[in-house]
């Protein structure tokens, strides 16, 4: 589960300016102490000439633009408009003002370097020239870091507040050097769509952090692209391709590259380096082009996993079939089973009509103990129920399908509520909330639930249905004053209210939130008439 406190931190600023401070000093001083004094007035108009040309590139177009959380330039930027939303060619760009993820943008002559983690532009803009020359006056330039126009590191991962586990990312280097360097640098792959450059490490095993940390952001970052995009990852997985290449496919037309494991050099027109994130899991219209949404991201799920589910239902009816033919005997004459299958189809007609709940079951901590009696109780509502144990080796297209296919859903807090994206909008999703974890129930899946289209209801339990209830006094805060608990940290909230309970709901006051979902599907639909 995620983190419930995040943790702030202040940016770098203003290493530019000083640099930049750097090359005015070395420039005067060089330009002064060069000549003589009787050709004195011509020299200092000279050396003012050539500093109007070297601070020309710094102040009106060199190619660096990297800022903090608190420049006042976004409090005054419109909503749609990104700091690196138009870059020009030969430069790289780095948005570092979200709290969340850094981005940086490069365009031109873009060449990777896995081996060195880099990532190479080469720039034909001779922003340097009159660099080069008071560097070289001066004694300077020598070093392999002056041939570097520009450095940026960025670890392309979306939780850059929290340190534990950005230190585990891989860290790019961004540089850029002049053409003429790139000589030795050659092609062996040349793409003429953008590149998108992400890592699949951190949080990646977790079904949350897997959609909410890579798959949503990778659609908020590609979509405008419309599918002409590379996707480049580090710590890559294959497992991971396998679980998303349906959705992946919806994104992009090509295969995506292994950085660490292709040691070839790919060559882009541009890249994006980093990915953008809005909210948990969620997708902001107003920071999107186009005004995207949430529910567009739902429809492209619905897009990724429509051909694997027509798959699944042919190879099911081409099954059913085979078994038919398989048990077809001579049979004397008898209306048995005629009447039998009539029956049959009768029962499943009556089925069809019921409005299909989905039961997420868990096992171990923050399993439901009376499952069995709910899914009963449920049933005598009035509802289908289905019961869904996926694992992390589950197929997403067959748990997509379920939950596609149903009315309503109930589960236990915890990261398979991330499932909430497959429901249809309108459906009702009831989440139980076990003591200590309403702060995250509400903010990861009950508010992108209502963004989503769907009528959510938070169950919250009383301490009595909590597994927590003969293990503390009555009166101790654990059950009297959770959200006074939490507060002691991530790992006391781990280990006593996410590891170590268990809920047994009280039937009677449960029953009331299945028969109220009830009573809305049954308005809303045909069932039940």
């Amino acid at each position: 589960m995620v983190h419930h406190h995040l943790r702030y931190h202040q940016l770098r600023k203003g290493e530019d300016d000083e640099e930049a401070q750097s090359l005015v000093d070395e420039c005067g001083n060089a330009a002064y102490y060069k000549r003589t004094r009787p050709k004195l007035l011509s020299l200092i108009f000279l050396s003012l000439l050539s500093c109007c040309f070297v601070l020309a590139p710094c102040l009106f177009s060199f190619p660096l633009y990297s800022f903090g959380e608190h420049d006042s330039l976004v409090a005054e930027m419109d909503a749609k408009t990104t700091l690196c939303s138009s870059i020009s060619n030969g430069t790289i760009c780095c948005d570092r003002n979200a709290f969340r993820a850094d981005i940086c943008f490069m365009k031109g002559d873009v060449r990777t370097h896995s081996s060195s983690s880099s990532i190479f532009l080469y720039s034909s803009r001779n922003t340097n020239t009159f660099t080069d020359h008071a560097s070289s006056i001066s004694g300077e330039g020598k070093g392999s870091e002056e041939e570097q126009l520009q450095h940026e590191k960025i670890k392309p991962y979306t939780r850059k507040w929290e340190t534990s586990v950005m230190d585990t990312i891989d860290e790019l280097n961004l540089i850029s050097k002049k053409e003429d360097y790139g000589t030795h640098h050659h092609c062996d792959v040349r793409h003429d769509v953008p590149a998108v450059v992400f890592s699949t490490g951190g949080y990646t095993g977790n079904i949350y952090h897997e959609f909410n940390d890579g798959i949503l952001p990778l659609y908020i970052t590609s979509q405008h692209l419309n599918r002409k995009v590379v996707f480049v990852i580090l710590e890559y997985h294959e497992w991971w391709i396998t679980k998303y290449g349906d959705v992946i496919s919806q994104l992009s037309d090509y295969p995506p590259i292994d950085f660490s494991g292709d040691n070839r050099t790919h060559c882009f027109p541009e890249s994006i380096v980093g990915l953008r994130i809005h909210d948990e899991l969620t997708v902001e219209s107003s920071l999107m082009e186009g005004n995207g949404s949430i529910r567009d991201f739902r429809n492209l799920l619905e897009q990724a996993y429509l051909p694997r589910i027509r798959s699944l239902i042919q190879a099911k009816e081409q099954k059913e079939l085979s078994k038919m033919n398989e048990e077809q005997r001579p049979l004397p004459p008898s209306l048995e089973p005629v009447l039998e299958t009539g029956k049959v189809e009768q029962q499943q007609v009556h089925q069809l009509k019921k409005p299909k709940l989905v039961v997420l079951s868990r096992t171990g901590s923050r399993a439901i103990t009376n499952e069995d009696l709910m899914v009963q109780m449920a049933k005598e509502i009035g509802f289908q129920v289905k019961v869904l144990r996926p694992n992390k080796f589950t197929e997403l297209a067959r748990i997509y399908r379920v939950l596609n296919s149903s009315d309503a859903m109930v589960g236990v807090h915890g990261a398979a509520m991330t499932h909430i994206l497959f429901l249809r909008p309108s459906s009702v999703f009831i989440q139980v909330i076990p003591l200590g974890t309403e702060w995250p129930a509400e903010t990861y899946y009950g508010e992108p639930a209502k963004k989503l289209g769907l009528k959510y209801k938070g169950y919250k339990i009383l301490p009595r249905e909590s597994s927590l209830y003969n293990e503390y006094a009555k009166d101790d805060p654990v059950l009297r004053d959770p959200e006074s608990m939490v507060k002691k940290g991530w790992e006391f909230t781990k280990k006593t209210y996410l590891d170590h309970q268990t809920v047994t709901l009280d039937l009677r006051r449960f029953r009331k939130h299945l028969v109220s979902a009830y009573e809305k599907i049954s308005r809303h639909s045909h069932f039940g008439s």
